[in-house]
């Protein structure tokens, strides 16, 4: 009985853990780079190039703990708001005392340096400077108003660039495909703040709900989803990217639907489900960078 006390308090442990490093965010991100690194960045045709390629998983490792250690940091800050937001998420992640997860902020810091000084001294300074400005981020910037959405959704596509800068391979097009992502994720980050108006509400965070009211938001919001479709129409129209093209061209319809929802919802579950609908998008434009070289 006592020995399965144990393992069950072990495993809670460990569940607590994958919920407080976003595990299952990790695991997207590990396989977004590696996409991402052999259809767009690699000049090679050859897939095992970059799988074998040890540079790239040093960086993409760089970029795991790195992201970890990030979630484990902001965990300090929000929790009070977690709490009030997502009850149940917050409880579990406290099955991990603060000892233990300043300790695993630190070693996992320490492993960000050591993987990217693998790679190059560049590699190091590029990776040194992003671990610096998450923290910056979690412990003063997140709490100012536009910056903080802005900063947040930059810190999110940056490991993309380091990826960009390793194979030194940049372009319009490229430029353009982060554009497209960095304003749905924007208005994904925007949409969560709505979902989290309660607790932001209670602890006197300067998000663009709390100060303004979910109508200016939503205008927002709506501002940014345009911009999401001015650049579709670029990618179609201006560039070659094969069967990548079906994606973009379904992707306009889409967002003329999630505006239409937007202003007809009012509820966090309402706001739930239009969180959910952004993460089914990424996840597909992700799937769709295979077609980009048919």
């Amino acid at each position: 009985m006592a020995e399965f006390l144990i393992r069950k308090k072990f495993l809670l442990k460990i569940l607590s853990l994958f919920s407080l490093t976003r595990g299952y965010n990790i695991i997207f991100i590990i396989f977004a780079q590696f996409v991402s690194s052999i259809f767009i960045f690699s000049n090679s045709d050859n897939i095992l190039d970059v799988l074998f390629d040890v540079n790239i998983w040093f960086i993409i490792l760089s970029t795991s703990t790195s992201i970890s250690a990030g979630y484990i940091i902001n965990n300090f800050y929000d929790s009070e708001k977690d709490l009030i937001n997502r009850p149940l998420k917050t409880i579990l992640e406290n099955e991990i005392s603060g000892r233990t997860k300043l300790i695993a902020y630190t070693l996992l810091n320490f492993c960000t340096l050591l993987f990217s000084l693998l790679v190059s001294l560049k590699a190091l300074i590029f990776f040194s400077f992003y671990t610096f400005g998450i923290f910056i981020y979690s412990i003063k910037l997140s709490k100012y108003l536009f910056i903080g959405n802005f900063l947040s959704v930059i810190l999110v596509i940056t490991p993309f660039f380091a990826i960009t800068v390793y194979y030194k391979n940049f372009s319009l097009e490229i430029l353009t495909h982060a554009i497209f992502l960095f304003f749905v994720i924007l208005i994904k980050e925007l949409i969560k703040d709505l979902e989290n108006l309660k607790g932001d509400f209670t602890m006197k965070y300067r998000t663009i709900p709390v100060i303004y009211g979910e109508n200016l938001t939503k205008s927002y919001i709506t501002m940014y989803v345009f911009f999401v479709i001015a650049t579709c129409l670029n990618l179609i129209i201006n560039y070659d990217i094969s069967l990548m093209i079906y994606y973009y061209v379904l992707s306009i319809p889409f967002f003329l639907f999630f505006i239409g929802f937007l202003w007809k919802f009012q509820n966090i579950n309402h706001y739930q489900k239009l969180h959910n609908s952004l993460k089914v998008i990424i996840t597909l434009g992700l799937f769709s960078i295979i077609l980009h070289g048919y």
